[in-house]
């Protein structure tokens, strides 16, 4: 049964341009990733520090394999340097 992932972000407007970078070499290697079938990237309208992804999977345990890929984890770890705290994560069956 498919999941979604909601994750979510609070940066500051210094940080886009960094961020932005590292998102984009997220989403090229979550594209290839097995089990992956798409992902949406939502911005508050009011508040446009706080970002939504819906990262849709073929499966709890396919995106389980993407959170412990190595390449995935360095751009992780770079994203929560530079957002000064963890990225929070919600995981949902698609009923």
């Amino acid at each position: 049964m498919t999941v979604k992932i909601l994750i979510k972000r609070k940066f500051s407007g210094k940080q886009d341009e960094a961020l932005n970078s590292l998102l984009r070499q997220f989403r090229a290697l979550a594209i290839e990733q097995p089990g992956y079938i798409s992902g949406e990237t939502l911005t508050r309208l009011d508040n446009p520090g706080e970002s939504l992804v819906i990262s849709t999977w073929k499966s709890a345990n396919d995106w389980q394999n993407w959170v412990k890929n190595p390449a995935r984890q360095q751009i992780q770890s770079q994203i929560d340097i530079l957002l000064g705290g963890e990225t929070s994560y919600e995981v949902y069956e698609a009923g």
